[in-house]
């Protein structure tokens, strides 16, 4: 699914951290990823999860990830614990560049859930804002806010930083810039956009969430 959809980066959040490099070079991809809750006995977590996805769930471990495909490459990642209990958030940052012309850094995060996500989300924009110093910034993920719910957040966050475009109504999932030009605001693909047909004729839904996009220019 993501080898045929165009795109010059994608983020991935909770995804089973051996999914990175098979991902990657089916997309012809680079790619980084950061660890976050889950992890520990790893290799027997990834063997139950082959033998039955359904029953070990999200319990294989979980991990953010960020794809970026040619003429693009990451030049540089960092890593930032934004909580470690009830469950380990990390925000994943990669700087990626063109052949020719200026980087841009690429902040990946799940957020916590309930009050405590507004929150989450606040630190790792400053941390991603210092982080990424002038250059150009997309943020987003699974934030677990929902613009109509928590207005006050995203009002916050293009006050403080300069980080604009949520993506409307109901939706977890959003791609904020500064420093870029939209191009495409941020969008919900329809659901069959994340499903593949199986031989038989079932279908498989590939993530619980909507898959979002949006298009930028950079400056």
């Amino acid at each position: 699914m993501l080898a045929a959809i165009e795109w010059d980066v994608a983020m991935l959040q909770e995804a089973p951290p051996r999914w990175l490099r098979p991902l990657a070079a089916a997309t012809g991809a680079s790619g980084a990823s950061a660890l976050t809750a889950r992890n520990w006995l790893q290799p027997v977590r990834a063997a139950a999860a082959r033998w039955s996805p359904d029953l070990i769930a999200s319990a294989e471990g979980g991990s953010n990830q960020i794809l970026v495909r040619p003429p693009w490459r990451i030049e540089a990642v960092e890593r930032a614990t934004l909580t470690r209990r009830p469950e380990r958030r990390r925000m994943l940052l990669a700087r990626a560049a063109p052949e020719h012309g200026r980087p841009v850094t690429v902040a990946n995060l799940h957020a916590s859930t309930g009050p405590a996500a507004g929150e989450d989300v606040v630190r790792a924009a400053g941390i991603a804002t210092r982080w990424t110093a002038r250059d150009p910034l997309v943020f987003g993920g699974d934030l677990n806010l929902r613009i109509e719910a928590s207005p006050e957040v995203f009002s916050r966050l293009e006050r403080d930083y300069s980080l604009r475009g949520a993506t409307p109504g109901a939706a977890l999932d959003h791609i904020l810039a500064r420093g870029l030009v939209p191009l495409e605001p941020a969008r919900e693909l329809p659901p069959d956009s994340r499903e593949v047909r199986l031989p038989e004729g079932r279908a498989i839904r590939l993530s619980d969430h909507p898959c979002v996009v949006a298009s930028f220019e950079v400056e």
